[in-house]
């Protein structure tokens, strides 16, 4: 559809661009990036016409742009600008209509329900229709960017380019827009090129990314490619953090500034706090946490970790919603708080500390065993209401990788199979030895300064601290346990 080859140039003697190349594909959302003054808004100025190329050559359907007058052009293709101004005080319905000034034959053309139809959708679909008869210099910066978005719209462009079209919107506006403009590319064939600051937005709806760097083409690739650590780091001058969005295949970018944490200490066994209730523990710092628990599931930050005792009988319809509200009553924000269940006595609760060439470890350890479960026959079985858990705390005083959160729950789990089979823990129902039980939690939390650990694997340095004192706190856990029932 439209096709860049080879274009550079600028203002006065100075090229901005650089010997720029693409090919746009029809009905695709290309996203231009980069740093300030990488040269992205004067891209769009000689993609639109704006700005003759000195050299190089920009083609829409394959013909030069010179080839189209101003108003051919702008048939076909829109331009929202950066910063929009309006010396006119023109109605919203009135700025929107100008939109489709370029299918108008003649000075004199009539306005037809074509027209009209096109406005009074385009005022609809971008939220401005209830400014319909205001002034647009009565309305806000975000307000005014939707206007012109409408009449930007309005004019039914096959080509449209925008530059930062979120700028000035709130979250769901941008948004409201941006699921619109891929909306427009299914169902109206609609192509477009913007320029983005923002990475994260320009990953989730764009089809392919056009890096800059003073000038010239880093990359051009889907999200994916171009949005790697080393890349952005290298363009942006900036730390950063790369991981997938949590919904969809697309990379997300989190800065990594250069402060610490304000307040720092060490987890030891006496910030734990033990009473017939739960066992509760306050960190000083947020910790990065990997569990399974009721509420702060999967990886996180978290303050507040308790471990709830509940009664034998305990029956819930929404154990997630109960749990919140046991947070929120004894004052930790549930957002803050990763919470667990256990029917056993939790002042039963084992807690040890480990430690090897400055790398440190607490371990807590609640066990019952009455719902013991081989994994191996667990399919031979109906779901079984009697409870028995086991949970497991792992704090960490240290800076875990990804994978050594991931690692240091595989070893705790194969380290508490071992001292089931070590107690000689059955399953029930099949007589063999239980790896578990049915509602078995666990977390992994780490303050992520002091010492960095890459891995924690079974014969790693954590991943024998691990190994070690899951299996003795858990075999203590289940004969305290025992005990208690034998009574």
């Amino acid at each position: 559809m439209l096709k860049a080859t080879g274009v550079s140039g600028g203002y006065g003697e100075q090229d901005v661009v650089k010997n720029v190349s693409f090919e746009l594909q029809k009905q695709e959302i290309l996203g231009i990036l980069g740093p300030n003054g990488s040269g992205k808004t004067t891209l769009m100025k000689m993609i639109s016409g704006l700005l003759p190329c000195r050299e190089g050559a920009v083609h829409y359907k394959e013909k030069p742009l010179s080839a189209y007058s101003a108003k051919q052009l702008a048939r076909e293709v829109a331009v929202l600008p950066q910063l929009h101004q309006h010396a006119f005080d023109y109605t919203v319905r009135e700025t929107v209509a100008m939109g489709r000034y370029p299918h108008q034959k003649g000075m004199f053309a009539p306005w037809t329900e074509h027209d009209e139809k096109a406005v009074m959708d385009a005022m609809k679909q971008t939220g401005v229709e209830r400014f319909e008869h205001q002034s647009i210099q009565d309305l806000s910066g975000g307000e005014r960017q939707r206007v012109f978005l409408a009449q930007a719209l309005a004019q039914e462009p096959k080509l449209l380019l925008l530059d930062e079209p979120t700028n000035h919107l709130d979250l769901s506006y941008q948004k409201q827009l941006l699921d619109l403009l891929k909306e427009w590319t299914e169902t109206h064939e609609l192509t477009v090129i913007s320029i983005f600051h923002d990475l994260n937005i320009a990953s989730l709806y764009c089809d392919r990314l056009l890096l800059l760097h003073h000038g010239e083409t880093v990359q051009l690739a889907e999200p994916g490619n171009v949005m790697n650590k080393e890349t952005v780091e290298r363009v942006y001058n900036a730390r950063v953090h790369t991981q997938s969005h949590p919904e969809l295949p697309k990379p997300q970018v989190t800065l990594l500034p250069n402060h610490g944490f304000e307040k720092t200490g060490l987890i030891t066994k006496d910030l734990f706090e033990i009473t017939g209730d739960h066992v509760y523990v306050k960190t000083p710092q947020s910790l990065k946490t990997l569990s399974s628990a009721v509420i702060g599931a999967g990886l996180g930050w978290y303050h507040h970790f308790v471990n709830r005792h509940v009664p034998m009988d305990y029956e819930c319809d929404d154990s997630y919603e109960d749990m919140v509200r046991y947070a929120a009553h004894n004052g930790w924000n549930p957002a803050d708080t990763v919470g667990m269940m256990t029917a056993v006595k939790v002042e039963d609760v084992i807690i040890r500390e480990y430690e090897d060439n400055g790398l440190s470890v607490v371990i807590a350890v609640t066990a019952g065993v009455g719902n013991a479960v081989d994994v191996s026959l667990s399919y031979e079985r109906e779901r079984q209401a009697t409870i028995g858990t086991i949970n497991s705390w792992i704090f960490i005083n240290g800076k875990l990788s990804d994978e050594a959160f991931i690692q240091a729950m595989m070893t705790a789990t194969e380290a508490k199979v071992k001292a089931l089979q070590n107690a000689d823990v059955k399953d029930p129902l099949t007589g063999t030895l239980a790896t578990g039980t049915s509602t078995d939690s666990a977390l992994v939390a780490a303050t992520q300064t002091g010492p960095f650990v890459q891995y924690a694997g079974s014969i790693t340095p954590l991943g024998k601290m691990i190994g070690k004192g899951i299996v003795e706190c858990t075999s203590e856990a289940i004969r305290i346990y025992r005990e208690r029932k034998s009574r």
